[in-house]
């Protein structure tokens, strides 16, 4: 039987970008192969809707299917893969970030290693994904905590490379070594609901200095915010004072509201 992207997501001709996407969504949990360990043809499934998803979200692809669509009939699927490729067909699309943003959610394999079983190992070297340095997604947020001298839930600094340039330099002329500040640390911390509404103490175990740490959870904080603790990053060297250790809040949802806002996106 000839193939329909459409038919595939199951969304009309005319659907908006939002209403593919949520589709998408909700397609990739149903059929995600570690959901699906009993049911061999789920793994076909899973790469059609990936397909599928991939041309009806770039408007151009989506623009040249509806074309062949209305000359070819049932026949378009197989001319537009005359001439797009794998590599073509994913080209640009954010399916790597969607993929991310569910193994983020629900704890399954991500984009690489299902793309890898998909598509064998080389599939870097040829698939252009939409790349954003950080993902972004529904699952990861960011934002400062109240004003900016409040020091309890703020963004890590950025570095300065110009400072280090200029460092590395004046060592090498004068041969003495300035004292260097240690780099900032950051790691994550899941608090309940209630944690995150009433704040209080938190027992956490800081890894790189094997120490147990009982940190203030202010009353209110929100999903994505930092909570930074002084003192608490890598050692400074040549008398330079210990970075800071940032702790980035993730709020745990009920299963059931992950399944939501993966596909609808989160409650505003």
């Amino acid at each position: 039987m000839e193939k329909d992207y459409y038919q595939i997501l199951g969304v009309g001709q005319n659907a908006e970008t939002k209403e593919i996407k949520e589709a998408y969504r909700q397609m990739a949990f149903k059929y995600h192969p570690d959901r699906n360990t009993e049911n061999p043809d789920a793994a076909e499934k899973m790469k059609a809707v990936n397909e599928a998803y991939a041309v009806l979200s770039d408007p151009s692809k989506k623009r040249e299917y509806d074309s062949l669509r209305q000359q070819f009939g049932n026949s378009a699927y197989n001319q537009f893969r005359k001439t797009y490729s794998d590599q073509d067909i994913f080209s640009g699309s954010d399916i790597n970030q969607i993929f991310e943003e569910m193994a983020k959610a629900f704890g399954l394999r991500g984009f690489d290693d299902i793309f890898k079983e998909f598509y064998g190992q080389g599939y870097r070297t040829t698939f252009e994904f939409k790349s954003t340095g950080l993902f972004s997604g529904d699952f990861i947020f960011s934002g400062n905590f109240g004003k900016k001298e409040n020091k309890s839930a703020e963004q890590p600094p950025k570095i300065s490379y110009l400072n280090k340039l200029s460092r590395f330099v004046i060592e090498k002329v004068t041969g003495v070594e300035l004292p260097e500040n240690g780099a900032d640390l950051t790691d994550m911390i899941l608090l309940s609901p209630q944690q995150a509404q009433e704040g209080g103490p938190y027992a956490y175990f800081h890894k790189k200095k094997s120490k147990k740490l009982v940190v203030k959870i202010p009353p209110g904080i929100r999903e994505g915010q930092h909570i930074r603790l002084s003192g608490m990053g890598e050692d400074g060297k040549g008398g330079g004072n210990p970075g800071d250790l940032y702790l980035k809040v993730q709020i745990r949802k009920p299963f059931i509201q992950k399944v939501q806002d993966f596909i609808f996106g989160p409650h505003k």
